[in-house]
């Protein structure tokens, strides 16, 4: 067989011994699920040839904006932008945030063609503001591009989709950094058992979470990289999510029970990650990737909204530079009659990004506020999402965090009626931790999502809810999006003037009745949960808790 037509940016010898080219030279199929097939299980990754002209042909596809710098832009601009220097002394441009080039197999002057294309994507893209993952593309995409203009087009096209639903690569601080938070909360219902192992290693499990992409971009190997950016060119950002959320179990799966310290998680997630052909094959990896039933497109857009939001409510806007965000639980200015610092934290691991970001706020408390159903609507209305916890005379723990604004009941004309999300969910501390999210998450075969608009603003985190309808998101996991057997797996949450109900079909989560003095727990459709303490039980205590932003205190 002839070798394999590399180009002069390619060091041929490791080329060599890291792909071999053994596949098909021709790609005849147009429709996108035959493509999206194909690419899964790597029919073009064993050819060489063919992935450069499979590249070309998708990238070419991409809608673009109506002006996209081409090839002969490159051509034009390179020598003024490159001027005298040697190309590996070019520094990079500050979007990248100091990431470094990866090597993949290419040569001295291969390195130094991306660095001269980066600067040129930076001369013709002011916009760009943040986007770490550009120099692995670039890296990449030289592999199969005739010259280097050829791959500054196609960088630029990738760069320039204006397809609102497909998504590809972040080009801000803003939108990376939603991003991080959007892959923390898919981590925190997806990956529960490697969840808690960053939670009890990391002070800033956000942190940790922010090295997502540069897992994929970056510290994974040439040949991994590419079969996932085959993918990537065909389905779109969502298979970097499951990508890197493999990763993460794969992770887990190898170092659960090893020691870990917090500060060198990241540092031995990205080790791993280097070498994980030592643990997985590309197609291992993705077959456990695909093997995730992650919520649809649309409905991880919602919830990347919503992040952005939360973002920019902060403050953090599209030019800003990286910063930490993350705000974990004080021990110094928190006292709870029920939960201690340690356990809030751990609830507070549990709650979407995006209210982790704020601080617990103490809203009612039986022991100050009396033990009045009627109070506790009075000090929790205006307020989402919230945190209810209860403790029993017999010192069980258990709670339930709540989506959805308490004022809610009242539009159900005095009847007892189920609203909230399927981000609500159940839990009981004591005596040992148990966490119940909405069945549907575990069990994505009861339902088919439905089509859905995303709206133009997401709903506001931490702080009262604003009354201006235009200002309500259609909510991440609303039930309305999905086509459910029964109305059984959507009962949330219900308020009336005489009981509190969390959870309903076949039994309730939790019911506590209008003098906050009895409860009773089982099983319910909603959560599929066990009982959550005794089945029926006197309460010690009630606390209803709140996220406040920081900024506001």
């Amino acid at each position: 067989m002839d070798p394999p037509g590399y180009n002069c940016f390619v060091d041929r010898d490791k080329m060599d011994a890291a792909v071999q080219d053994l596949g098909p030279k021709e790609l005849s199929c147009t429709e996108l699920q035959e493509l999206k097939q194909l690419a899964r299980q790597g029919y073009w990754a064993r050819s060489y040839a063919l992935r450069g002209k499979v590249y070309q042909r998708l990238i070419r596809d991409i809608p673009c904006r109506t002006v996209t710098p081409d090839a002969s832009v490159y051509s034009d601009i390179v020598g003024k932008i490159v001027g005298k220097h040697s190309t590996s002394s070019l520094p990079l441009p500050e979007f990248v945030d100091n990431t470094q080039v990866p090597s993949y197999c290419l040569n001295p002057r291969g390195e130094g063609a991306v660095r001269k294309i980066l600067l040129c994507i930076a001369n013709q893209f002011p916009d760009v503001s943040f986007c770490p993952a550009l120099p692995a593309v670039v890296a990449l995409l030289l592999h199969y591009s005739t010259d280097e203009a050829q791959c500054f087009e196609n960088a630029c096209r990738i760069l320039a989709c204006n397809d609102p639903s497909r998504k590809l690569m972040d080009q801000s601080f803003l939108a990376f950094e939603s991003s991080c938070m959007t892959f923390g909360d898919l981590v925190n219902k997806y990956c529960q058992a490697a969840h808690k192992l960053m939670v009890a290693v990391s002070e800033d499990v956000l942190q940790v979470y922010a090295d997502w992409q540069r897992w994929l971009f970056g510290e994974l190997p040439l040949n991994y990289f590419a079969r996932v950016f085959d993918v990537f060119l065909v389905e779109g950002y969502k298979v970097l999510y499951r990508v890197a959320l493999a990763i993460l179990k794969f992770f887990h799966k190898v170092r659960a029970g090893q020691p870990l310290e917090s500060d060198s998680v990241k540092q031995d997630i990205r080790a791993f990650v280097r070498d994980i052909a030592k643990t997985v094959s590309p197609e291992k990896l993705l077959e456990k990737a695909f093997a995730i039933r992650l919520f649809s497109r649309k409905e991880i857009q919602l919830l990347q909204m919503a992040n952005e939001k939360a973002l920019k409510q902060k403050g953090i806007t599209v030019k800003q530079k990286r910063q930490f965000v993350h705000l974990a639980v004080h021990a110094e200015n928190f006292h709870s009659e029920i939960v201690s610092v340690k356990e809030m934290r751990d609830i507070w691991s549990w709650v979407p990004e995006r209210f982790a970001l704020c601080q617990p706020l103490l809203l009612f408390s039986s022991l100050q506020h009396g033990y009045s159903l009627t109070r506790f609507y009075f000090q929790c209305e205006g307020h989402e999402p919230t945190l209810l916890l209860i403790k029993t005379t017999h010192k069980e723990v258990c709670g339930a965090y709540l989506s959805t604004d308490w004022s809610e009941r009242n539009k159900f004309g005095g009847k007892v009626a189920f609203f909230g999300t399927g981000e609500c969910f159940v839990f009981r501390l004591q005596p040992e931790v148990q966490r119940y999210e909405w069945v549907v998450i575990k069990h994505p075969e009861l339902t088919k999502p439905m089509s859905l608009e995303v709206p133009a603003t997401p709903s506001p985190p931490c702080r009262p809810v604003s009354s201006d309808p235009a200002d309500r998101l259609s909510p991440f996991l609303a039930a309305r999006h999905f086509n459910l057997p029964s109305k059984t797996e959507s009962m949330f949450m219900a308020g009336g003037n005489d009981c509190l109900i969390i959870g309903g079909g076949g039994g309730q989560a939790l019911y506590i009745d209008g003098d906050l003095n009895r409860g009773r727990t089982g099983h319910c459709d909603t959560f599929n949960n066990q009982p959550l303490c005794s089945e029926n039980f006197l309460i010690a205590a009630v606390e209803a808790w709140g996220f406040q932003d920081p900024d506001t205190q």
